[in-house]
């Protein structure tokens, strides 16, 4: 079994990420490998002193773009993003209450 940090990579932190934590909506990179039920249990578990209980879980399997400098071309690292829902009674993630 692999550890909760290996499959929750980083938070993301885009003005439409920023938006959607009033609703108890956030955005983490994750592992490639990693399905939603890894994902729920990961994000559990990591926040499990704060009482967080996870409703859903969407995920995006992001392409790289296409970067270029000069006449070199090269394409940027393609990334798994999940989208978290949290239920209506879980608390929300305190490190994000600062960025409101």
């Amino acid at each position: 079994m692999t550890h909760a940090h290996d499959i929750i990579i980083r938070p993301v932190l885009t003005e439409k990420s920023y938006s959607g934590i009033e609703g108890k909506v956030y955005t983490f990179v994750v592992s490639k490998k990693a399905n939603k039920l890894d994902i729920k249990n990961a994000i559990e578990t990591i926040y499990k002193n704060l009482g967080i209980k996870v409703e859903r879980v969407n995920t995006v399997n992001v392409r790289g773009k296409i970067k270029r400098m000069g006449k070199n071309s090269g394409r940027t690292p393609s990334y798994k993003k999940a989208i978290i829902k949290l239920t209506a009674d879980s608390k929300t993630i305190t490190e994000f209450d600062s960025l409101n």
